[in-house]
């Protein structure tokens, strides 16, 4: 299971004007702003933005300074592969070390839709005994009880985080996982797919 909520594309007039700064060629720019106050990429910006960014990482620079934040809910063990995306991202997470105990444990917390019967079996006795281990560790305040509970969680927990990227980053990540045999990874890349502009700056590279 994934969810991404509340995403935000930012500073794209600004890096599509840096575009042209090696050139000098800001007159030949045709993006402007519509009524809505929306910002519209012109077709003479979008052709030289789109043959710069098939160039290569050091044609493409202005991708570095479109940024994105969203919000992605997913399993760590889906976050244990996004952490290898370091250079160009940042994450805010909700935290399993001061949290934990601050709400019963349930299925709803956990991605388990692709389990078997035998696995889920296993999994709902694991939430029993976590939620055993937070009844007592509010009622007592003893450590071990919250022990317990941070080194018997699976990975299959949802952690949500706030993330910001930048499209070069989501480059990246799109061409390294958008065939990846788990699931959250399709989600994510058909994500990215829907970005502004992507289709020009992203998902048609290669």
């Amino acid at each position: 299971m994934i969810k991404l909520e509340r995403t935000a594309v930012m500073n794209l007039e600004n890096a599509l004007r840096g575009m042209r700064n090696p050139m000098n060629s800001w007159a030949k720019s045709d993006s402007y702003t519509d009524e809505a106050g929306n910002y519209v990429v012109g077709e003479a910006d979008l052709d030289l933005a789109e043959r710069l960014a098939k160039s290569g990482t050091d044609h493409r620079k202005y991708l570095r300074m479109i940024f994105v934040s969203v919000d992605v809910t997913a399993p760590l063990y889906w976050w244990k592969e996004y952490d290898t995306y370091k250079v160009g991202t940042v994450a805010n997470s909700t935290s399993t070390m001061h949290k934990i105990h601050a709400k019963p444990f349930s299925r709803e917390d956990f991605s388990c839709d692709r389990m078997s019967p035998t696995a889920l079996a296993c999994l709902d006795h694991t939430i029993e005994v976590l939620e055993d281990r937070r009844l007592k560790f509010l009622e007592t305040k003893d450590t071990a009880y919250w022990h317990d509970m941070i080194q018997l969680l699976p990975t299959s927990y949802n952690q949500m985080r706030t993330t910001t990227l930048n499209y070069e980053t989501l480059i990246n990540i799109y061409y390294a996982r958008r065939n990846h045999k788990l699931p959250e990874w399709h989600v994510y890349c058909d994500w990215i797919a829907g970005l502004p502009y992507a289709d020009h700056f992203i998902t048609n590279l290669k």
